[in-house]
């Protein structure tokens, strides 16, 4: 009995049909039947006689004639789009247009491009060298099945079966048996995006040339992650050596033609099916290609990539929001001199004391907030303000040591054992050992987290009225309303689970594999509680992001300096004040996107760069998206607080 997979407004239906002498539109009712009966106000239909609808192909996007039957028309599983007048057409449908192909060689992907390759930005090929590394690397194990040579992994068992001698006449299943046995992960599927990452670096380290995969399977590979077939991968089951096993055993799995696969045109279905609908068919493994595909660090590798260039972003925006605070706090600027910072010379440090300059240097920037307070009696701020170079400097510095590690790992050869075409033979070793990655992220999320840390106590100050000099939780009528209250409390909560959150997984190790892998590095849970925190951290400056700009309502009709106005008129293009009590949680998603995408860095970073070039002439401009840190020989001084000791 035929069977067909049908989208309806989001949703992917299976309808089997009886006959195929059924029509297309009977198909289309049918598809549309189901998708009421699973909604409680049937979808918004009366019935399905009075829903008037086109379908057309997901591959290619072809209309198709309601009157021919589903027998002429289709193929047995081909998956259709139910389109319903008035409706607009489903996104997911339109091809996508990469800019371009990347070119893979194995030694020069950055984590900027492997985030672009998970937005299907791009398409990849590979380089010339790179195949004839392949391809070289690939007739070492030729010679090695041929001669029957004893070698892991490829004419022997795994782990503890390493003595295990396997004859030629089972190699290609031995290959297969590896991927099914170890397909063992569970836990919620990862994301298309971090999919797309993980199948990108894992074909650039197969593109280096020490896996001895076949040209022919690597370019099937390829092919899947083009057309963006992207395989059913648990995120937990991984203990970070040997390798990321459990999850890039569910990636190949995929590739073979088993268990589920995603795509744009088809969502989830049986990989074989999948494949077909984009004219691709599953990987039929050769000896030591199973193993070429699921040995190394990729999973750990790539979800820290994703993790290295988020942290990146908010830690640059943390310094805006920060400033922001300062200016509804009336701070002084003076503690960041670059005197001060000159005789300390930590790179992030000086950077982030340039930032809080290039922002509010009244001289440069005029701030009537500013002039305000210029003749106050305070002589210094909390260290929560006066200490942001220092603590924002230091996670700076943490991100560009934690990026170098993920860089050389992004483009490292992590299989067991290896190939080397020169010498004409394999060696076992030990580089799909996780603890590089699993280290660094261990303590990216302990640097990033200080970035919450210290800016719920911000938010503290900027809801306290007794710290502030502004109406109680940032609210008139007080009591009535309750303002940021409980807000402050959501921040105090992120900040107290990224406490336990922080706490090293690469400490941990428990012995696998009948203690033949008696050292792990527990890396997966090291990335991804890593991106736990910077996710919780991003929430927490969303928050003060938001009370800073409420601040603001409170000290008009003065202003801030230019930067920061348009910082307060980018919030408000999403966010409006805050008159009265509201429901909040959309408010703090709002600023939160805004984060993620970087848009408080790009409104204030021309002005940043502007500063720049004004006052260390020979410097270039920073790139507005990625993370750099610069040495800032500036010498102004702001004239606030004159009378501060």
């Amino acid at each position: 009995m035929p069977r067909y997979t049908v989208h309806v407004r989001g949703e992917w239906l299976a309808v089997p049909c009886l006959s195929s002498t059924n029509t297309i539109e009977w198909l289309g009712k049918e598809a549309v039947r189901r998708y009421m009966k699973n909604k409680p106000d049937n979808g918004g239909f009366a019935s399905v006689e009075e829903v008037k609808f086109y379908i057309r192909r997901c591959k290619g996007l072809g209309l198709l004639d309601l009157d021919d039957t589903v027998g002429d028309a289709l193929e047995d599983n081909e998956f259709v789009e139910v389109v319903i007048e008035g409706d607009i057409m489903s996104p997911d449908f339109i091809p996508s247009q990469p800019e371009g192909y990347i070119s893979l060689d194995g030694n020069s992907l950055t984590t900027e491009d492997l985030v672009n390759l998970g937005k299907g930005l791009y398409k990849i090929k590979l380089t010339p060298e790179a195949e004839t590394k392949v391809k070289k690397s690939r007739e070492v194990i030729e010679r090695i099945v041929k001669e029957q040579t004893v070698v892991y992994g490829i004419t022997t068992g795994f782990g503890k079966f390493a003595r295990t001698v396997i004859p030629n006449s089972n190699l290609r299943e031995l290959q297969v048996n590896l991927v099914r046995s170890h397909s063992a992960g569970v836990g919620k599927p990862l994301t298309p995006e971090r999919t797309r990452m993980l199948l990108a670096l894992r074909i650039n380290v197969l593109a280096k040339g020490y896996s001895g995969i076949s040209l022919e399977t690597l370019e099937q590979v390829i092919e899947v992650f083009n057309a963006s077939c992207l395989p059913y991968i648990p995120e937990k089951g991984t203990v970070g050596a040997s390798g990321d096993l459990a999850p890039l055993s569910h990636l190949a799995l995929g590739l073979i033609g088993e268990g589920k696969m995603w795509s744009p045109k088809s969502g989830w279905a049986d990989a074989k099916y999948v494949l077909e609908a984009h004219g691709l068919k599953p990987i039929t493994l050769k000896p030591k290609e199973g193993l070429a595909l699921i040995n190394g660090t990729q999973m750990i590798t790539s979800l820290g990539c994703e993790a290295v260039e988020r942290a990146g972003a908010i830690a640059r925006q943390a310094d805006i929001i920060a400033a922001l605070t300062l200016e509804v706090l009336k701070g002084t600027t003076r503690a960041f001199d670059t005197d001060i910072h000159a005789v300390r010379p930590h790179r992030g440090q000086a950077e982030v004391a340039f930032r809080f300059r290039s922002l509010l240097d009244s001289d440069h920037h005029p701030s009537e907030i500013a002039e305000s307070h210029r003749f106050c009696d305070r002589v210094q701020d909390a260290y929560t303000m006066r200490c942001c170079p220092q603590v924002h400097g230091i996670v700076n510095d943490t991100i560009a040591f934690v990026k170098d590690i993920i860089t050389t790992e992004l483009n490292s050869a992590t299989d067991n054992p290896m190939v080397f075409a020169e010498r004409e033979e394999t060696i076992s070793g030990g580089n799909f050992h996780g603890e590089y990655p699993a280290k660094a992220l261990d303590y990216l999320a302990i640097g990033v987290h200080e970035l919450a840390a210290i800016s719920e106590r911000r938010i503290e100050r900027l809801c306290n009225p007794s710290l502030s000099e502004l109406p109680a939780f940032l609210v008139t009528e007080g009591g009535l309303n309750s303002g940021f209250m409980i807000a402050h409390c959501t921040a105090a909560a992120l900040v107290s689970e990224n406490k336990a959150l922080c706490h090293p997984s690469s400490v941990d190790s428990l012995s696998t594999s009948a203690a033949t892998e008696d050292h792990v590095s527990m890396g997966g849970w090291a990335a991804r509680k890593a991106l736990r925190v910077i996710e919780h951290v991003e929430q927490v400056l969303a928050i003060e992001l938001l009370a800073a700009c409420q601040g603001i309502e409170f000290l008009r009709p003065l202003r801030t300096t230019t930067p920061l106005e348009k910082v307060y008129d980018l919030v408000r293009s999403v966010v409006r004040p805050w008159i009265k009590d509201r429901f909040m949680a959309p408010d703090i998603e709002a600023a939160h996107r805004l984060l993620v995408e970087q848009k408080v860095w790009e409104v204030a970073y021309p002005y940043i760069e502007k500063y720049r070039r004004e006052h260390i002439p020979e410097s270039r401009p920073i790139s507005p998206t990625a993370f750099s840190l610069r040495m800032s020989a500036d010498d102004s001084h702001d004239h606030r607080h004159q009378n501060e000791l």
